[in-house]
């Protein structure tokens, strides 16, 4: 769902489209534990969406195996989809990503990445789903 104006919801709204688990991820930033993401070892072709509001983030071409425990990418979708915010919750500096269109917590972004970006987008799986890339339609002769 691509998105032009935020997507507002109230918190009961917000509550009675998600599931607890992605509640307490997308909208109170909690995380989830390491190494137990569904998408962690997703390697097919498609796009991951929020799981707020189904607004494109990143490409499969963009994951990568960072050993950190969560889905990473070293780059967004094209566009603005994710919003940038300092956060000092932990007690040192660290950039939260969010998705422009919901404002859902998606996780945080490192200057560690081993790509030519240098990113490592570090994603909840709770926060993202996964459309794979639809199979090339073939025509028989």
């Amino acid at each position: 769902m691509e998105q032009n104006q935020p997507l507002e919801r109230t918190e009961h709204e917000w509550r009675e489209v998600l599931s607890p688990e992605r509640y307490a991820v997308l909208r109170q930033a909690g995380t989830e534990a390491p190494w137990t993401g569904s998408l962690l070892g997703m390697d097919d072709d498609g796009t991951y969406i929020c799981g707020g509001c189904g607004t494109a983030l990143f490409e499969s071409s963009g994951k990568f195996d960072s050993g950190c425990g969560w889905p990473s990418f070293d780059r967004s979708i094209g566009g603005d989809p994710i919003t940038y915010r300092e956060d000092r919750s932990l007690g040192r500096s660290r950039t939260e990503i969010l998705c422009t269109a919901c404002g859902g917590h998606l996780g945080h972004v490192f200057n560690d990445g081993p790509t030519e970006t240098g990113l490592r987008y570090c994603v909840n799986s709770l926060s993202i789903d996964f459309e794979p890339t639809e199979p090339a339609a073939t025509t028989e002769a």
